[in-house]
């Protein structure tokens, strides 16, 4: 236990946990896995790293989610129709509640920070 929760090399990092296939696939057999860095009581919130492989899923974000991805490509696309290109380099905050489907066109690497925050209802 650390009093500042840490990964070195998290652009990089290997030693990652196979986290299984990406449910609600619409194309392809997206593959996820990851690690780690801090899950709070009742996981809330959750920071880490994920990487997934190509393919198409549909997605709901349960609570605001701030993403950085470091390495591939994907489209986020909204269920209103806005689209979102990934690059390396894009920050992009999920609020709690958005739904849509993810494309990944090359193996995707980000971390995430899911935050306690659902959506309000």
């Amino acid at each position: 236990m650390s009093s500042a929760p840490h990964l070195h090399d998290a652009s990089t990092r290997a030693d990652l946990v196979d986290w299984g296939a990406q449910p609600d696939a619409i194309s392809g057999t997206s593959h996820s896995s990851g690690r780690l860095v801090h899950k709070g009581p009742g996981n809330r919130p959750e920071i880490g790293i994920w990487v997934c492989t190509p393919g198409r899923w549909r997605l709901a974000i349960p609570r605001d989610e701030f993403c950085h991805f470091v390495a591939g490509r994907a489209t986020y696309r909204s269920v209103a129709g806005e689209v979102i290109e990934i690059t390396p380099g894009t920050a992009v905050l999920f609020p709690a509640g958005w739904a849509g489907e993810c494309t990944v066109h090359e193996t995707l690497r980000n971390t995430y920070y899911l935050t306690d925050r659902e959506a309000e209802t």
